[in-house]
């Protein structure tokens, strides 16, 4: 990380544009959480680049006090692909909704997690395509009613954080909106992380989909129904009374009750981020289940794409110092179209 040559506040990495979302919109909470992150990681607002593509959730380049990137609809990941090879020095950050990354920027963002560019990439699932007066995207629950799906919603919502693991991607974690302890600490933690990091953060449309994530966040149901991830700590919900162990008769996760004797005594798995398989398992949890929200997978072992591209170029140029990239595209066979 390159630190400023001054420490600075959370309000620091604000930019002087008004910031416009709809009043209530989850966005808020989100660029407080990104502002408090960059000033734990004490970022160098010259040395760091937000990119986005289209929607609400691509406004953010905009409001932060460093440099943006606004480009097309779900191109993102290639725009910061190209950034980050050109500039590998730069901390960049990708930002997309649930629309643009998951349905125009599928292929953009399947790729960029499988060839480990160093980036760091928040997904914000507000299950709508927002911006464009709420049409289905590909995270709106079966039966849901839009503009787009005036019977319902007749095709299955598409997981993020599994579609991350499928492609190979070194960091997975989830978090909501709200939650303001939690999630400026995932945000370092996926700066920190060598390699391509994704979140997903669970995020409240309060025009076109309000209230789409409050079987998870209302204070009613939260303790059953959010299982917070430690690394090395069970997996507990429910204030501990209950917890996840492997299923008896599947392959899977079942809850099970917490007696007196302790979580272990029950069979309740201790989480284990390093673990890709157990990764995919809380990944794939949902209702009545517990939704997993945390880190669910963090790759020790990871590397980075940019690096290793550069320490081929690096070996290539060792090996033949006079090589000319000029010279080299006139060099035969050419051919002269005359006019």
């Amino acid at each position: 990380m390159n630190a400023p040559a001054r420490t600075l506040e959370p309000k620091d990495y604000a930019s002087d544009q008004e910031v416009r979302w709809c009043p209530g919109c989850g966005d808020y909470a989100i660029l407080k959480a990104v502002e408090k992150a960059l000033a734990e990681l004490r970022a160098d607002p010259d040395r760091t680049v937000f990119v986005s593509g289209i929607g609400c959730a691509a406004r953010f380049p905009h409001y932060l006090a460093t440099y943006g990137f606004h480009g097309i609809h779900g191109r993102a990941p290639a725009l910061a692909t190209g950034i980050k090879l050109a500039k590998p020095e730069l901390d960049v950050w990708v930002v997309g909704g649930d629309g643009d990354m998951l349905a125009i920027g599928t292929n953009h963002l399947v790729h960029a997690l499988r060839r480990d560019v160093d980036l760091v990439i928040l997904i914000l699932d507000n299950r709508i395509y927002g911006l464009t007066k709420g049409q289905a995207s590909p995270t709106t629950p079966l039966g849901t009613r839009t503009s787009s799906t005036p019977l319902g919603v007749v095709e299955r919502p598409l997981s993020a954080c599994a579609l991350a693991l499928a492609a190979g991607a070194r960091f997975v974690a989830r978090a909501i909106d709200i939650q303001q302890k939690l999630l400026p600490e995932i945000l370092v933690r996926a700066h920190d992380q060598p390699g391509a990091a994704m979140v997903e953060i669970l995020q409240n449309c309060v025009i076109y989909a309000d209230g789409a994530w409050s079987h998870l966040t209302e204070k009613a149901v939260a303790a059953d129904a959010q299982l917070l991830l430690r690394h090395g700590e069970p997996l507990l919900f429910s204030g501990g009374r209950k917890g996840l162990r492997s299923a008896r008769d599947r392959v899977g996760l079942e809850v099970v009750e917490v007696g007196p004797e302790g979580p272990e005594a029950a069979g309740v798995l201790r989480h284990d981020e390093h673990d890709r398989t157990l990764a995919g398992l809380l990944a794939a949890l949902e209702p009545p289940m517990p939704v997993a929200l945390g880190v669910l997978y963090a790759d020790p072992a990871a590397t980075s794409f940019e690096r290793a591209l550069r320490a081929q170029n690096e070996a290539a140029r060792a090996r033949d110092p006079g090589l000319d990239l000029a010279a080299l595209m006139r060099r035969a066979p050419t051919w002269e179209v005359a006019g």
